[in-house]
């Protein structure tokens, strides 16, 4: 596993990769519809900019944002969509810049975060290590729902780890989340790096596997691909059921990406 350093290295790097498709954009670009309903461009970029304050709190004020959450709890889906909301009405200039602020400082509050902290989110507590693949992963989404509206097609690159390996970690979570029962063993999980080397994940020889490149694998398990469209495969009932409920991310699913030509 990545050093926090790394790790934090890679996140400003994510968010950079972002930054490079949306800031040329025209003032009228950012109204440009992406995949998520009813979220333009504005919407994705005001959404990681509230969840990295969200993240910020977490790191400087544990307690803040535990009583944050018990707040939201019952309405957290739309505070969500409200905190993207708000800051979509703002000038693309006045949303960039505080998104900018955001990722420089959620860097800041998890470098400085107490070795072998614990913080709280809106899933299970997590490391200030964990924390910082979170928001690796959350980026790219969103960058790929950014790219999905401007039809651009984005190279993959080795960050890609990051979110596969939050992918694998949260298989469990996964199958709670949807009122099922997680399966007793392991899987082993091996994917093809953009690079062409092997990732892997769980003891060799596990009666289910799972198995296919590394991009659609985080493709999936973002929820960004419906697994129709991708080259991920199952060996085993409870893999290949993993498969139609793998989620990286805290919350609720949300509805089911709808596959290619449906």
């Amino acid at each position: 596993m990545p050093d926090l350093r790394t790790l934090l290295s890679d996140l400003a790097a994510e968010g950079d990769a972002l930054d490079a498709l949306v800031s040329p954009l025209p003032a009228e670009g950012w109204a440009t519809p992406t995949p998520a309903a009813g979220w333009t461009i504005a919407h994705q970029i005001s959404h990681l900019a509230w969840t990295d304050r969200q993240a910020i709190l977490a790191a400087t004020d544990p307690a803040a944002f535990a009583a944050f959450v018990e707040r939201a709890k019952a309405e957290l889906a739309e505070a969500v969509d409200e905190g993207a909301a708000e800051g979509a009405r703002d000038h693309p200039d006045k949303l960039l810049d505080r998104w900018r602020a955001c990722r420089r400082q959620v860097i800041e509050a998890l470098a400085a975060a107490p070795l072998g902290a614990e913080l709280p989110w809106f899933g299970p507590p997590m490391g200030t290590a964990s924390m910082a693949t979170a928001r690796i992963m959350e980026t790219w989404a969103h960058a790929q729902d950014v790219a999905d509206a401007l039809g651009v097609d984005r190279t993959p690159t080795r960050r890609l780890r990051h979110v596969a390996h939050l992918g694998v970690r949260t298989r469990d979570f996964a199958f709670r989340n949807r009122g099922l029962e997680p399966p007793a063993e392991p899987f082993r999980i091996e994917l093809t790096a953009p690079g062409g080397e092997a990732w892997t994940w769980g003891p060799e020889g596990a009666a289910q596997s799972v198995s296919g490149p590394a991009l659609d694998f985080c493709l999936l398990v973002t929820r960004r691909r419906h697994r129709a469209d991708l080259s991920v495969t199952a060996v085993g009932e409870d893999a290949d059921r993993w498969l139609d409920v793998a989620q990286a991310f805290a919350g609720p699913p949300g509805g089911d990406p709808v596959p290619v030509g449906v």
